[in-house]
């Protein structure tokens, strides 16, 4: 049976609960066991896809094809769980399926309350997770923090669930603020004190309390929180600030963390070791031999989250060349307004990024141009894809005005058009290309130097293709076509021939990289970057 571990969040947001949760995954599979990780949104939508990017930040689609929170991909970077649309669990589902439930009349004429169908819903969705696989524990991140209105059925709902389930085989970790006042010289446990006090309230008494702070706390405070919150002193854990968040798992490793959590649950387990992690993730990250700037000419750059997965793909394609790679974080509207050459001159790479909308996409098509026209490398995703198609189109192919349906109904030359299945769709949630297809590609192309696969698999979310009226004349102006859908009818990649790296792509391969196994496309753009230089 497995094991669960519930991780809250106190005092503040943003305080690195997904990270947190992620490298707990990593030191328990570096120990043997096997993890999987679920995420508790307490927001009403029934998933974040049509959220806007500046609301949510990005969103992460799984191989099933679920439009997920961005924590996700933090889980799957961290760790070796295989996660789908049930690892994102959100008020919005729950409620959703409760009601559905109730319309077929499967309540039997019960008044449907919060307690207990609400919270039924969501242990039944925690445990739906762990049926039928051979899982030692089952990690269950709660979003929000403790005291929001909105997470309360959520908090109730494990509640029960450690009740039910039994102490042993749940434990409860709280990630907290020990916040340093700096005209007083002191770090403050009060706040920490607080979020307990309310957890405890609820029912809810933490196990492991890991305290997020700017400074080591000193043995004194550590031996306060444990005695005020009524915890062992070695299971207050210091969260301290990192180089890298690649770096959290060591920290918390070395605090014996892991340690604690088998010993509590009872789990049988091999000694862990992160050395790998430290030499192939950490130590190049820290300290690297080369470096290389890249810029992301993007639509949403002012939110560090947007492009959450673009970076970290950017990252680990330096890890895999040992190279730091400094990101220029570019608004496609600035690109747009002023002088291309000023604004990427220092750069040795360019990369454009997904998104919606027509606002930022001449931009884009004037970035694209400048990488072409100047061998700079290039790495196109999705929108990026498109945005590069339409610039060939009009630049190369002397289509002059050509564009997407999708900001232009009217174009003369519609050389990326609305997939054919989504002519007919209303609803936008969930209605998009979503989730892993297949590609195939052409050998002797750069697409084929860097997976050295025949056929891949990728992971897609978009509404709108290629136009393949236009293939023939494309190809004859220099385009080649290197990422093919078996069918044969949907381009996945494209790229130019007399280019140093000129690569774009449909599909998003940012979801499927890893610090310790980057993606081949971002290893063979940083590459050629760096041989740019």
């Amino acid at each position: 049976m497995a094991k669960y571990i519930f991780i809250t969040g106190g005092v503040v947001s943003s305080l690195g609960k997904g990270i947190a949760t992620a490298s707990i995954g990593k030191l328990l599979e570096a120990r043997g066991l096997k993890v999987t990780v679920i995420k508790c949104d307490p927001y009403i939508n029934v998933d974040p896809g049509t959220m806007s990017p500046y609301q949510h930040g990005e969103v992460y689609v799984t191989t099933d094809g679920a439009e997920t929170d961005l924590d996700l991909g933090h889980y799957e970077r961290f760790t070796n769980a295989e996660l789908g649309r049930d690892n994102n669990i959100t008020t919005g589902k729950v409620y959703h399926s409760v009601i559905s439930k109730e319309r077929k009349g499967e309540y039997l004429g019960n008044t449907v309350q919060v307690i207990p169908h609400i919270t039924d819903e969501i242990k039944s969705g925690i445990r739906k997770v762990a049926e039928g696989k051979k899982l030692d524990v089952v990690l269950v991140e709660i979003g929000g923090t403790v005291g929001d209105i909105e997470g309360l059925p959520f908090l109730e709902a494990i509640r029960q669930f450690s009740i039910e389930e039994g102490r042993d085989n749940v434990l409860f970790i709280h990630l907290t603020l020990i916040p340093y006042i700096k005209s007083a010289g002191e770090m403050k446990t009060k706040p920490t004190q607080h979020s307990v006090g309310k957890l405890r309230e609820i029912g809810i008494q933490p196990d492991i309390l890991l305290c997020r702070a700017e400074r080591p706390l000193s043995k004194e405070a550590r031996e306060k929180i444990a005695l005020f919150c009524n915890v062992r002193k070695e299971t207050v854990i210091q969260a301290l600030d990192v180089d890298t968040v690649y770096e959290v798992p060591l920290i918390f490793g070395k605090q014996g963390l892991d340690k604690v959590i088998v010993k509590r649950l009872g789990l049988r387990s091999r000694k862990g070791d992160l050395t790998e992690w430290k030499n192939r993730v950490v130590k190049r990250l820290k300290h690297p031999h080369y470096h290389v700037k890249i810029a992301v000419v993007g639509k949403y750059i002012t939110l560090q989250d947007a492009y959450k997965s673009i970076y970290e793909a950017l990252i680990h394609g330096g890890i895999a060349n040992n190279a730091r790679v400094e990101i220029l974080r570019l608004d496609s509207e600035k690109v747009s307004r002023e002088e291309t050459r000023e604004l990427l001159r220092e750069v040795s790479g360019i990369l454009v990024p997904g998104g919606f909308g027509y606002r930022g996409i001449e931009g884009k098509i004037r970035a694209v141009k400048y990488a072409r026209e100047n061998g700079i490398p290039f790495f196109g995703i999705c929108l990026g894809m498109q945005t590069a198609i339409i610039e060939f189109a009009r630049n190369v192919c002397g289509f002059e005005g050509a564009n997407s349906t999708e900001f232009s109904r009217k174009t003369k030359y519609p050389v990326i058009s609305l997939l054919e299945e989504q002519k007919k769709v209303k609803h936008k949630g969930a209605s998009m290309r979503l989730g892993a297809y297949r590609c195939r590609i052409k050998s002797g192309t750069k697409a084929s130097a860097a997976y050295k696969r025949k056929e891949v698999t990728e992971r897609h979310r978009h509404r709108y293709e290629f136009n393949n009226a236009y293939k023939d004349t494309m190809k004859k102006s220099g385009l080649v076509f290197s990422g093919i859908h078996p069918t044969g009818s949907l381009v996945e990649i494209v790229e130019l021939k007399d280019h140093p790296w000129f690569v774009a792509c449909q599909f998003h391969p940012e979801f499927q990289s890893k610090p310790d196994n980057a993606h081949p496309l971002f290893k063979h753009f940083i590459k050629a970057a760096l041989a740019a230089q």
